[in-house]
């Protein structure tokens, strides 16, 4: 895989919560430097961000949710909409982890598909935090965001430990088939290992440190 082609299904992203104004700002001018297609900021940067880069078609993209998972179905929406309507054109929503730990799997699926209506056909991808999860747990999520008509499965936030792993990559996959893209993110640091996650099945990849990743392990980032 060569560079261009790891570029072009790479979020990049800025979600540390201490990120200022100036900050993106100069994330955005790093995207456009790059050539990366999305980004993923905080809902607050949104508008911002989407001013920054409309002019040069880039998407913004935006967590709802984020990091925990545990907002009511409501608040989902309404966070969704709102995004949206700041110009984030794709959606990364955090499964109810507690409910799906509760076997509440009805209530799983009909929060994804709320928001997933929500989006009105935008990209919808369902982190699934996969460091929290058993084997079991993972391909159930998996199949519940199936039912619930999201786009993709993705691997974690990044916030709540662990990362993604070629195994639980593989095992997305293997239950997601064509019918879901699989999104690896949370501790892919180098080249290489945006390489073997994509072998594995991946088919976009989230990072805060993209440029690193391009640069072989050197980030360009002041922030």
């Amino acid at each position: 895989m060569n560079k261009e082609e790891l570029i072009s299904i790479i979020d990049y992203t800025l979600l540390k919560p201490t990120a200022t104004k100036e900050d993106i700002k100069l994330f955005c001018e790093e995207t456009i430097e790059y050539g990366f297609k999305t980004v993923f900021v905080n809902p607050y940067y949104v508008s911002y961000a989407h001013r920054l880069l409309s002019s040069h078609g880039i998407k913004v993209g935006v967590p709802i949710g984020f990091s925990l998972g545990g907002a009511t179905t409501h608040v989902k929406v309404e966070e969704t909409k709102e995004a949206i309507k700041n110009g984030a054109t794709e959606i990364d929503m955090l499964i109810n982890l507690g409910a799906l730990k509760s076997g509440e799997y009805d209530v799983v699926r009909d929060d994804i598909a709320a928001v997933v209506k929500a989006a009105n056909g935008l990209t919808t991808k369902v982190i699934i935090e996969t460091a929290l999860l058993s084997d079991d747990e993972k391909v159930k999520a998996t199949e519940l965001i199936m039912e619930a008509g999201a786009d993709f499965v993705k691997t974690a936030t990044g916030f709540n430990g662990g990362g993604a792993t070629e195994k639980d990559v593989k095992l997305l996959h293997s239950v997601a088939g064509d019918k879901l893209g699989v999104k690896a993110a949370g501790g892919i640091k180098t080249y290489e290992d945006a390489v073997k996650i994509v072998k594995a099945g991946a088919t976009r990849i989230g990072a805060s440190g993209a440029t690193a990743i391009i640069n072989g392990g050197v980030s360009t980032s002041s922030y």
